[in-house]
């Protein structure tokens, strides 16, 4: 969509523009991710014949990439992402991750349900397509369950706790007041596909029912109580989100130490905020004060766009080229109640625009602004909407494939470079919106700590011996201000999903020593910092290590 004039396609292009047709054909969708038409309601094949057919086509795709030339340096850095993504989709396949992939967040378990927040329902063929999908959803959870059966047989079965919370989520989604029977009771759905929008969604309740049931009675049995992934399985789930090979010791150490830098920051600020109070004083303070507090989530939204728009605007005329179809943002409650906050970028061609979305946990009703400020920046303009929309725009340089590649540490962590940046911009130079910032911080480095420390059996910082699952909420609850039923979401994501939570901490870390190499190679005034963006983001997402290299030639 970009106004520049195209690059001449080259036949890496066409292999990397073939790799994503074949994604599309595996993981249908995508489709409904990308804004692309085809293979309307139906899902990835998540049975072990499924997971097969995904390794065999990256083993081919692996295998013509390292025969095809490369002509110019916009192939080169196309090539070591290719090689990268697809030696790790075969090391991960060949390691049994698809027999085990359950967790509480980002599994089948969810994606079956969440393709549904994107499925467009303007039209009545769009909720012909919401029909079909509903009704496949039973095939997708059978091929699921059939997985996690492999993974019994094999010995190969993730830690109790997320079977038993994954269970209570399909619980809650089987509800007959639950997610689907909410989606298809829409006032805006076709009369005349009532009856077959409520079979549909009687038959995926019934089938997460089901996936419940299997969870509680089969797999929970004989599920592991250790939370721990282990050095080896750790190391190669860290590769894949951070996009290069970290030293796991160096960087607990690190975590430890930038833990406490934060801690000492924020009591900084708190005595600004009140003086001579301790941090858990001045939130005390700030949570008290009616005029930084939004009730009910219709005014959530609102400040959010508005803090949002605002940004937009003002960093689109001095620190950032954001080009028009960029300046939308929605934000938006989402249907679920479990917690978080998160992005979904745009199609291809802008007609949905980028979004930011806020899973509001039940029961929750009072929002503090001056917390969630910098959580506007990290998934907005110029965290994840500024960087994935750009991707998509720059069609004229990036090959479909590389504008739609993603990267935890090169995404997270930009996003929370983003959030440091805005505050060196003095967009956090409020000592509470600071607060608020460095909180985040505080949990991203906590979370580094938590992660490595549980899933390696590391030992604690107090010298009490090492680290379990047990240790990490306590822990957790020390070092977030936020509600318990929040911190404890967290945590079950970061023992279900190892090396993820720590992508974004060290992503960022990785992303400032890029800089500074950058900038003093070439130059340290703030047009040459905005130039530094400006190249790092044209590039898309891609792995660290491939970053710096297309940056600095390392």
């Amino acid at each position: 969509m970009s106004d520049s004039t195209p690059r001449t396609t080259t036949p890496m292009d066409q292999l990397a523009d073939a790799w994503l047709i074949e994604m599309l054909d595996l993981n249908p969708e995508l489709h409904v991710e990308l804004g692309r038409p085809g293979r309307e309601g139906e899902y990835t094949d998540f049975s072990p014949e499924g997971a097969e057919a995904h390794a065999e086509a990256a083993r081919r795709a692996l295998a013509r990439v390292r025969t095809t030339e490369v002509r110019d340096e916009t192939d080169a850095i196309t090539r070591d992402e290719l090689i990268r993504t697809l030696e790790l989709e075969v090391e991960q396949h060949d390691a049994g991750n698809w027999r085990r992939d359950l967790n509480v967040i980002a599994s089948p378990a969810q994606s079956v349900r969440e393709i549904f927040d994107l499925m467009p329902t303007e039209s009545e063929a769009d909720w012909e397509h919401v029909a079909k999908r509903l009704g496949n959803v039973p095939t997708a959870l059978g091929g699921y369950v059939a997985s996690l059966r492999a993974g019994i047989s094999a010995g190969d079965i993730p830690a109790v706790r997320q079977v038993r919370e994954v269970a209570e989520q399909a619980r809650t989604y089987a509800a007959p007041d639950g997610f689907f029977g909410a989606l298809v009771a829409n006032p805006a759905a076709p009369g005349g596909l009532r009856a077959d929008l409520e079979r549909g969604a009687r038959a995926a309740a019934e089938a997460y029912g089901e996936l419940a049931t299997f969870l509680s009675d089969e797999l929970a049995p004989v599920a592991p109580t250790d939370d721990a992934a282990g050095r080896e399985r750790y190391a190669l789930a860290s590769r894949g989100f951070v996009g290069v090979q970290i030293d796991l010791d160096e960087t607990y150490a690190w975590g430890v130490e930038e833990l406490a830098r934060m801690v000492a920051e924020q009591e900084v600020v708190a005595d600004q905020i009140f003086p001579g109070a301790t941090v858990a004083e001045a939130v005390a303070y700030l949570e008290a004060d009616e005029a930084r507090r939004l009730h009910g989530t219709d005014a959530l939204r609102e400040w959010m766009q508005a803090a949002s728009d605002r940004a937009v605007l003002e960093l689109g005329a001095t620190h950032f080229d954001i080009p028009d179809p960029l300046r939308t943002l929605e934000c938006l409650i989402a249907p679920t109640q479990e917690g978080g906050i998160y992005y979904t970028g745009p199609t291809e061609d802008f007609s949905r625009p980028g979004r930011m979305w806020w899973s509001v946990p039940e029961g929750v009703t009072e929002f503090d602004t001056w917390r969630e400020l910098t959580t506007v920046y990290h998934e907005g303009v110029p965290g994840h909407h500024l960087q994935v929309g750009l991707a998509t725009y720059n069609s004229a340089e990036l090959n479909a494939w590389r504008r739609l590649n993603w990267n935890s540490g090169h995404g997270e962590g930009w996003a929370l470079y983003a959030e440091r940046l805005m505050a060196d911009l003095g967009y956090l130079d409020d000592p509470a919106d600071r607060l608020g910032m460095l909180d985040g911080q505080r949990m991203r480095a906590a979370r580094v700590v938590v992660d490595l420390g549980v899933h390696l059996g590391l030992p604690k910082p107090d010298g009490s011996g090492p680290w379990t699952g047990d240790d990490a909420l306590p822990f957790m609850l020390e070092h977030v201000n936020m509600s318990e039923a929040f911190v404890r979401f967290e945590v079950n994501r970061y023992l279900g999903w190892p090396g993820q939570a720590p992508s974004y901490k060290v992503g960022q870390r990785l992303w400032e020593q890029l800089r500074d190499d950058w900038v003093a190679a070439n130059g340290a005034d703030g047009a040459d910092l905005k130039d530094f963006h400006r190249r790092a983001l044209a590039v898309g997402s891609i792995g660290l290590g491939t970053l710096r290299r297309s940056l600095l030639g390392e």
